[in-house]
């Protein structure tokens, strides 16, 4: 199984919107484009917010080829449309893993 791992700094003020935003559409749409099955929305604690909230999103699928059929044909789509609502009020770092056990 791959797991595609975005972790995101989200400014306080914009934080339950982008929350509701991810709960409701985002993680949806992700899914919806049939190259993963599941995903997941963790809150990190015990962290410094003084820059913000972390959150990580996390995406699972199959192969590393579903993966990089996300990348390649939907990725860039599901980015724009984070920063057409939220503009530069968070940060986004992604990881790819593959669970071993």
């Amino acid at each position: 199984m791959i797991i595609y791992n975005v972790t995101v700094k989200v400014d306080t003020s914009i934080a339950d919107e982008w929350v509701s935003w991810m709960k409701q559409e985002h993680l949806a749409d992700v899914v919806g484009t049939g190259m993963f099955f599941d995903s997941r929305l963790y809150q990190l604690l015990d962290q410094d917010e003084t820059e913000g909230k972390t959150y990580v999103a996390q995406y699972y699928c199959e192969t590393m080829e579903q993966y990089n059929t996300y990348i390649a044909e939907h990725a860039q789509k599901m980015r724009d449309k984070g920063f057409a609502r939220f503009g530069n009020k968070f940060i986004a770092f992604r990881t790819v893993m593959e669970k071993l056990a």
